[in-house]
């Protein structure tokens, strides 16, 4: 089950996501913990995002006991593959970039590849933009 699309995650946002990939469900303090020496954030920044995140609905927020634990809301691929395609169409690309260009990531795994490699071949869903009345 897809949720609605959502906006495209920003680049810090990006670096935040890339923490659950990698790690699964984390607090604000994990999160922080994992990414603030590499971009000089303070906790407020780190909390200020992840909540700017909850409202792009890139994340979820739920209470562990006591704590508010963050949960990403789309997949690694259907993230990864709509950035992908924004790209190829910013390229004027005639089709997608295959996903074996991305074979060395370690964010993304053979099935992973596999996944995003059937989604970017799949035709794209048609939005109101696209018909011109959005």
């Amino acid at each position: 089950m897809s949720l609605p699309d959502s906006p495209n995650p920003t680049d810090a946002e990006l670096e935040v996501l890339k923490c659950f990939w990698r790690d699964g469900d984390l607090s604000a303090r994990e999160v922080h913990d994992r990414i603030a020496a590499r971009l000089d954030w303070t906790p407020s920044t780190t909390r200020t995002v992840l909540e700017r995140m909850r409202a792009k609905t890139l994340v979820s927020r739920r209470d562990v006991h006591g704590v508010a634990v963050y949960s990403q809301t789309r997949p690694k691929v259907e993230v990864l593959g709509g950035l992908m395609r924004r790209f190829s169409a910013l390229l004027d690309m005639d089709g997608s970039l295959p996903a074996a260009a991305f074979t060395g990531s370690q964010l993304l795994d053979d099935a992973d590849l596999a996944a995003l490699e059937a989604m970017l071949t799949a035709a794209p869903a048609r939005t109101e933009a696209d018909d011109g009345r959005g």
